[in-house]
Formats: C-alpha cells, sequence, structure tokens
C-alpha cells in the first residue's frame, strides 16, 4: 500500500465495498437521491445552498464528506467541484457539496463563517440525510482546502458561527460539532503571508480588500493559529511547485508546534516533487476511521 492510501485511511470509514467504475457508473442513479440546492443560511440577501448526495435504501446513518469549492474565496461554484468528490459516491459516501459567500458577496471572514454554519446544519439535520456525525470528514481544493481546515480546527471560543440560524427563538442550538478527519488538497494555512511581501497573491488580497484590521482578522482566519491538542486528524496534499498557493503552508502546517497526541494520528503531508496541481482522489481501502 502507497503511503498516500495508507495516510487516507484515517478519513475512511466505508460501509460497503468498491464495485468497478463502469458498473457503478451504470448504477449510479439508483443508489443516490440529490438534494439539491439546500438553503443553510441567508446573509447579505444571499441565500447560500448546498447539495446533499444521500444514498438510498439505507436508514442507518452513513459516513459523510463536506466538500468546498474552490477559487481564492473570489470564485468558483459549488457545482464545478462535483469530479473532485466522484470516488467518494462510488465509494458508498454521502457527501454534502458546499456553496459560501464569495469576495464580491461579501468579504472575509464570511466564507469561513458560512462553512460553520454549513457543518452545523448538516450536523442538525443529520437524521434527515442519515449522516453519521462522527465520520464527518471536511474536504476541499485551495481555498476550498482553508476552508475544510477552519471548518474541523476552529472552536466555539473563537465567535465565527454566532452568525448560523439557531433552532428557535430560545437559544442557538447546540455548539460546533467535531469533524472525524481534514483532507486539504493544496489549502491555505497563514493568511498574512499572503496579504504582502514575496508571497502575496492578489486573490488573497482581494478577499479583505481594505478591511480595517486586516492582519489581526487574517490571523484569526488562518488554520496555523488553531493548531492544538485534540484536533482531528489531517491530512494535507500539494505539489513541491504549486504556483497558487506557496508549499510553505503546508509544510509550515504540517511542522506547527503542538502535541500530536497518538502515534499516527496528527499532521501529514503528502508531496510530489515538482508537481504543479494535484487532483483529489479518495480513499481506496475499507479499514475503518
Amino acid at each position: 500500500m502507497s503511503k498516500l492510501i495508507g495516510l487516507m485511511i484515517l478519513t475512511a470509514a466505508l460501509s460497503f465495498g468498491q464495485v468497478p467504475a463502469d458498473t457503478w457508473a451504470a448504477q449510479s442513479q439508483a443508489q443516490y437521491n440529490i438534494r439539491a440546492n439546500i438553503v443553510y443560511g441567508t446573509w447579505n440577501g444571499y441565500d447560500a445552498k448546498l447539495d446533499v448526495y444521500q444514498r438510498k435504501n439505507v436508514t442507518t446513518p452513513q459516513p459523510t464528506l463536506i466538500f468546498i469549492h474552490g477559487g481564492g474565496w473570489v470564485l468558483g461554484t459549488k457545482e464545478s467541484a462535483v469530479m473532485s468528490f466522484l470516488p467518494w459516491l462510488q465509494m458508498g459516501w454521502n457527501v454534502v457539496n458546499v456553496e459560501y459567500r464569495l469576495s464580491h458577496v461579501a468579504l472575509a471572514p464570511a466564507a469561513v463563517e458560512d462553512c460553520l454554519c454549513a457543518l452545523k446544519f448538516v450536523v442538525a439535520h443529520a437524521k434527515d440525510y442519515n449522516v453519521d456525525t462522527s465520520r464527518i470528514v471536511t474536504s476541499g481544493e485551495s481555498a476550498g482546502g482553508h476552508l475544510a481546515l477552519t471548518t474541523g480546527m476552529i472552536p466555539e471560543s473563537a465567535g465565527l458561527d454566532r452568525q448560523c440560524p439557531g433552532l428557535n427563538f430560545l437559544g442557538r442550538g447546540a455548539g460546533l460539532p467535531k469533524v472525524a478527519a481534514i483532507v486539504n488538497w493544496y489549502g491555505i494555512a497563514d493568511l498574512n503571508d499572503m496579504l504582502a511581501g514575496p508571497n502575496e497573491r492578489a486573490y488573497a488580497v482581494e478577499w479583505f480588500a481594505d478591511l480595517p484590521n486586516r492582519e489581526e482578522l487574517a490571523r484569526k482566519l488562518s488554520p496555523l493559529t488553531y493548531v492544538r491538542k485534540g484536533l482531528p486528524p489531517i491530512m494535507s496534499i500539494q505539489g513541491d511547485a504549486d504556483p497558487i498557493v506557496p508549499y510553505s503552508n503546508s509544510t509550515r502546517l504540517r511542522d506547527a508546534p503542538g502535541p500530536i497526541v497518538q502515534q499516527g494520528v496528527g499532521r501529514h503531508l503528502q508531496e510530489v516533487s515538482r508537481s504543479p496541481k494535484l487532483s483529489p482522489v479518495a480513499p481506496s481501502s475499507q479499514d475503518s476511521l
């Protein structure tokens, strides 16, 4: 088993064996209900939506992937990300495909807040969609990788979920749920590094624009800020010649000071030398989480 597949076992809890791709493609329509454009929150006159790919003919809670599209927080759609999570459907996972407010609708921290609300929505409606709340994995590419990290790492004490709809007028409902694992495809770990200096990127500057105290806010939205004991397993995948997201984001996240609570569970990086970008693949093991 390759190193990559071995690391990906951390995210896998398969409910039935894989079938050949051609067979699965022919049968997939009969295996999944697609609940499209479910509104999980409304802000700035914008309806934030997600799609749920829910397995048919099962009544027990299922392992579920929450996938977040990339695009530098300034562009992209959930529909553009479908090819990235097809392997998870082939394995029999539920998938929740999330959209969020881009910079032309709302600047930072809106995207981070929205994805936290999406997680809370999925957990609150777990019975409706047969979601196993103990086996939720977040994943995404580039800016979506950043949002997968923040969704799985940011604690409730950060206050970034306060805009999430409550269950009623009497209370906000449960706190921030915990995810079982995070699969980060070339996501951003340190936002301040990309707002100025040699690693400055136009999309990051656009997301923050002229917000006051943007350095402080960037730190609050950076996954590196939240490295601590008790995090879920994190796997990062990135090519070391990536021209869009500095490769140092992945190495610094891997090497950030912080305890690894048990052997084999912590922060891992799979790199491909001289490779710019990688296309997401899913685990191919039937080992459980």
